[in-house]
């Protein structure tokens, strides 16, 4: 009994070894790249500084292998522009900039980031460079160049760029003073960039085993077969992109300006008053005079305000609506705190659509209330008056009070009686302030002559 109790446990002990034979090589199996992709398909802006921003963020956290910045834009902002550049040279994790697809242009801005990635590419087909910064100018006219400073300034900062990535410093100048233009080939052959590729999988493949700087130090790239998630605009940045638009900020500006001056000029109306205060606020987010954080807290003061004009004016729900557009859109411009759970901001946007609901409930409940008070029309001018039967609240002596349609007037008797209060009266005429009143014909109760 006992032999066989030994021999139990050792063939037991064989089958565990055997199972962990077979599947040692699942145990020891690497986990599938993870490479996170952004696209920058536009103007660059203030919206593409944020999701880039995030998206360098969310790939740091789930511990991606690298992150793809595609770019097919004509330039941008240099705030913006700025602003990537430092988050990507901060970033831990190996940054690739690809000018994609063929066709595709990384145009003044564009350059720039192109020139920040820690491997550069381009797809045949692809152009960069014209990275001289330009003025505003009148419609028609042809761009003018910035002043020497600036063109100075960014010059140098390109030239360090480059400098930092291993990159020739001269050729990346050129790029601010004489607006150079370099197509795929030529950038390759000039080591402004590192390599062409025809599509991310091929780039993908090609970087695979490299090695680059990071913020964290020295990191090899690992690529091959990795899983492509893409990290899109977000309905904050998507407003954000939209409104930091220099065309479209200029436009909301000129909305707010000449709403204010027609709201002033023509008060009553309040819709020029309530697009104007609107559209310049979020005009003058779009030019870059206010953070996202002051203008979000301005637009939701400015909706807060016009939700209780609306309950103290008669503006026929034109207010309201404007304050629950302006508490929204505030709503929206909060950024988005990237140490916060996503069960958080889940519950953040229900509530602010419950929020939202129930004060359109609640603004379209008083204004149904406001619009049947206002049917009934305030007594006054001398037409309302003629033949109206009042109530005599305090004894007419020939003077007294008597109360009308709802209103208390000062009443003067029209023969001089005595009447007393509770009786009701005719009243004859206004005479400004005081009623003219008498008793009717067919009643003489409660009436003394003087």
């Amino acid at each position: 009994m006992k032999f066989s109790s030994v021999r139990f446990l050792f063939l037991l002990v064989f089958l565990q070894c055997l199972a962990l034979f077979f599947l040692a090589p699942s145990f020891c199996e690497d986990k599938q790249p993870l490479v996170y992709t952004i696209q920058v398909d536009d103007m660059v802006t203030s919206g593409t500084a944020r999701n880039i921003q995030r998206g360098l963020g969310v790939a740091e956290k789930e511990q991606a292998d690298a992150v793809v910045i595609l770019l097919n834009t004509p330039g941008g902002l240099v705030s913006a522009t700025l602003e990537i550049i430092q988050d990507m040279s901060a970033s831990n994790l190996p940054v690739l900039t690809y000018v994609n697809p063929q066709g595709a242009i990384a145009a003044s801005a564009g350059t720039f980031i192109l020139l920040s990635g820690h491997i550069a590419a381009m797809s045949p087909g692809t152009t960069c460079g014209a990275a001289m910064p330009v003025t505003m100018s009148v419609p028609g006219a042809e761009p003018a160049a910035a002043d020497q400073k600036t063109i100075n300034f960014l010059a140098g900062h390109m030239k360090s760029i480059a400098a930092e990535r291993g990159r020739p410093g001269d050729l990346a100048e050129r790029f601010v003073t004489e607006n150079l233009v370099l197509n795929n080939s030529e950038a390759l052959e000039k080591k402004v960039v590192d390599l062409n590729a025809a599509d991310l999988t091929e780039l993908l493949r090609e970087v695979h085993g490299k090695t680059v700087q990071t913020g964290a130090g020295d990191r090899e790239l690992n690529t091959l077969g990795a899983r492509v998630e893409a990290l899109p605009l977000n309905a904050n940045e998507r407003l954000t992109h939209l409104v930091s638009n220099p065309t479209l900020a200029m436009v909301l500006l000129m909305i707010g300006i000449y709403g204010l001056i027609i709201g002033f000029y023509s008060p009553g109306f309040f819709l020029p008053e309530v697009l104007g205060a609107i559209g310049l606020i979020l005009g003058l987010y779009g030019l870059g005079l206010f953070q996202g954080n002051l203008v979000a807290g301005l637009l939701i003061l400015l909706g807060v305000g016009l939700l209780v004009a609306e309950l103290f004016t008669p503006a026929y729900g034109i207010l309201g609506v404007g304050g629950l557009t302006s508490v929204i859109l505030g709503i929206l411009f909060f950024p988005t705190e990237p140490l916060m759970p996503p069960a958080w901001f889940s519950a953040f946007k229900a509530v602010a659509i419950g929020v939202g609901i129930a004060g359109a409930l609640f603004v379209a409940v008083v204004v149904v209330g406001l619009a049947r008070l206002r049917r009934y029309k305030p007594v006054h001018g001398e037409a309302e008056f003629s033949g109206t039967v009042a109530v005599v609240m305090q004894k007419l002596d020939p003077e007294g009070l008597v109360k009308v349609k709802g209103e208390i007037w000062q009443a003067v008797s029209k023969d001089g009686y005595t009447i007393e209060e509770g009786e009701r009266v005719r009243v004859y005429e206004r005479q400004g302030i005081t009623l003219l009143v008498g008793c009717p014909e067919k009643n003489e109760r409660g009436k003394t002559k003087q």
